[in-house]
């Protein structure tokens, strides 16, 4: 059982990462596309709760994964 909760945690870690990537990723493409800095900005704090989600999400992976492996 606590092999299932040991995937489902590094499943969430993982999700968390493809998060992390895609504001990177839509960060950059931000400042390539030669905005000013007001839109610049709007899009950064549009991109801040996704941010913060997606590095909880991970953290919590990686806690799930600790419980699996602790209690396995």
């Amino acid at each position: 059982m606590f092999e299932f909760i040991t995937w489902g945690g590094a499943a969430l870690s993982l999700a968390g990462l493809v998060g992390l990537v895609w504001c990177i990723l839509r960060v950059m493409k931000a400042r390539k596309s030669g905005l000013s800095d007001e839109e610049l900005r709007a899009v950064v704090q549009g991109v801040l709760p996704w941010n913060l989600a997606s590095l909880f999400l991970s953290v919590l992976g990686l806690m799930v994964v600790i419980v699996g492996i602790s209690f396995g």
